[in-house]
């Protein structure tokens, strides 16, 4: 296959694996994809997935490459979080949870975190689309359970102001009968005793 060709078959692609390529062509001579890396046509993001080196990448683009170079997982945790004004710091990385182990994937065009959940609680989340493509990103209620149940550590005030949570857009924004839906199912009782400090920060905290 030459790379004219490679290129309209992929073109829709913000990332392609291995498996994508050999579906198009099951001989698919592999020394191509190093030819094409040293021309700058490609660039590798991490093993067995690659880019178009001249895809122009955002933010939407990034959570449909994190989705797919760790599967399954969902965008989540501080990255949401930031997403919908909950915590006023803008995130290094694009952060995660996935069934699978904990893992961080640094690559040509950014860090990757995934933090490891039970499977059954890979839900919460909601499919996104941008320009033809999907992403899946963490309901507001889920990533702040995500983010607490992960966090076993906060546990005080002082924890939490740490944190510098925006009580006002948690209030306006979380729709309290799904977070505490959500909750139950986590069933962890350590969960759900920091939950209950949490949002006693919450109410008190000045907005």
């Amino acid at each position: 296959m030459q790379y004219l060709e490679f290129r309209e078959q992929l073109k829709n692609y913000p990332v392609f694996s291995l498996n994508d390529i050999r579906k198009l062509e099951a001989d698919f001579d592999l020394r191509r994809l190093n030819e094409w890396q040293k021309k700058n046509y490609i660039k590798k993001v991490r093993k067995s997935f690659y880019m178009f080196a001249d895809l122009q990448v955002n933010e939407q683009i990034l959570y449909t490459i994190a989705n797919r170079i760790y599967e399954p997982s969902y965008i989540s945790l501080q990255m949401v979080l930031s997403l919908y004004g909950l915590i006023p710091e803008a995130v290094y990385g694009i952060t995660s949870v996935t069934s699978q182990n904990t893992k961080t994937l640094k690559t040509p065009i950014g860090d990757f975190s995934y933090r490891h959940i039970r499977p059954e609680l890979m839900f919460g989340y909601e499919l996104r689309e941008y320009e033809g493509h999907s992403h899946q990103v963490a309901e507001i209620e889920k990533a702040v359970l995500d983010y607490l149940y992960l966090n076993a550590k906060l546990e005080s005030r002082e924890d939490f102001e740490g944190l510098r949570f925006n009580a006002a857009e948690f209030k306006s924004k979380v729709n309290m009968e799904r977070f505490n839906k959500y909750l139950e199912v986590f069933s962890n009782n350590a969960l759900r005793k920091r939950v209950k400090k949490f949002l006693t920060y919450i109410e008190h905290a000045q907005s």
